[in-house]
């Protein structure tokens, strides 16, 4: 027999929430093989991340992939390793507290956010907890995934609804897809780009790189390839750039299948060996700075350019906690919360307290009546 859980506080007159659940990719909780093998064991055991037959998988992943990867990944998460931990998760804690105070601020009702890891901590099971604690009752998803992927913000729909099934008073729930093309989205990309390049100067081509993803998967339908280019498209046309002065790319690709190109690393060197000596890169598809941006894109390729013949290379950080990137997620936020009560300028918190202290009344009648 399933049990669902509940709010162990729950009373009938507890007051009730507009709950905000913000997630992330996720990130080992220390850059050490032991917590990078139990990072990575979560992370390749999704079935949305490897479509693999699962027994094949799992003697891949658990014979080589986890005795292998671990000790060498640790090194790499050492290398961007801060005072504060994980860069991505102190960047998006940072964001997650700013948009609290941000929506405290406009919404006329109580809303509560809380942060989530899809892999590793804070984990989604926390984070769903405490606003069950909060007694949020009606439920926004904003996974910082701007382009839509099933390998990203399907897998978090998966395990946020794995979660809600086993509570017992489940909340109004809604979820942001994507925000690709978000005009707000659009004119903060191209706002850091403009100000990185008056401080720092032009460089001859503009990269966006984004991680990319299997071949086979844009082929069966996952529109990411497309909101990608769309992304870049309209972030380009916003700066007034001609085609020759931008590229797409996509990086991080694993395993021997074909990922969608151009490759990143490899577009880095041709541009290099036809005499480009400057180039910016940035990475739209990262909110906030982790492994794959300060390491791989600020380390590796910056080195493999330079070592190409490349004299240059600028990358442009992501937009993590800045003012604009708080507003633009708060003003994406408040257009999908649109016909919440906690919302509404009609919000009334006087009548909200006048229907719970009724239900508290007869819930203490129906107890007088079992006690009797």
């Amino acid at each position: 027999m399933t049990k669902f859980s509940g709010n162990p506080d729950y009373k009938h007159d507890s007051k009730p929430c507009l709950g905000v659940l913000i997630t992330n990719l996720g990130t080992p909780d220390a850059p050490t093989p032991s917590a990078v093998r139990r990072y990575l064991a979560e992370f390749l055991s999704d079935p949305r991340v490897i479509e693999v037959p699962r027994l094949i998988w799992w003697f891949i992943l658990h014979g080589y992939i986890l005795r292998t990867r671990p000790k060498h990944s640790a090194k790499i998460y050492k290398s961007i390793w801060t005072n504060e931990g994980s860069p991505l998760l102190s960047f998006s804690g940072k964001l997650a507290a700013s948009i609290q105070k941000e929506l405290g601020e406009r919404v006329s009702g109580p809303v509560h956010v809380e942060l989530a890891m899809r892999y590793g901590n804070p984990s989604l099971r926390s984070g769903l907890g405490k606003l069950l604690q909060a007694n949020a009752q009606r439920l926004l998803i904003l996974p910082l995934y701007p382009q839509y992927s099933a390998t990203t913000t399907a897998s978090t729909f998966d395990a946020v609804t794995g979660v809600l099934k086993t509570w017992r008073w489940m909340p109004e729930l809604r979820m942001v897809n994507h925000y690709h093309d978000d005009q707000n989205y659009i004119n903060a990309l191209a706002v850091s780009i403009k100000a990185h390049w008056q401080q720092r100067g032009r460089g001859e081509k503009l990269l966006f790189s984004f991680h990319g993803i299997p071949k086979h998967y844009f082929e069966a339908g996952d529109p990411y390839h497309c909101e990608c280019h769309k992304t870049a498209r309209l972030v380009a046309e916003t700066l007034g750039l001609n085609e020759d002065e931008w590229l797409v790319t996509f990086q991080s690709r694993f395993g021997p299948r074909e990922w969608l190109q151009p490759y990143t690393d490899v577009a880095l060197k041709e541009l290099a060996g036809k005499g480009i000596k400057n180039v910016n890169v940035i990475c739209p598809g990262f909110p906030a700075d982790c492994l794959e941006t300060l390491e791989e894109i600020n380390i590796q390729y910056r080195a493999l350019f330079l070592g190409s013949g490349g004299e240059e290379f600028d990358y442009i950080p992501a937009l993590n906690d800045r003012r604009p990137h708080v507003q633009l997620l708060t003003n994406l936020l408040l257009k999908h919360c649109q016909g919440w009560p906690e919302v509404s300028p009609e919000w009334n918190e006087d009548a909200m307290n006048n229907e719970l202290n009724l239900r508290e009344q007869r819930m203490q009648k129906l107890k007088g009546k079992a006690s009797g």
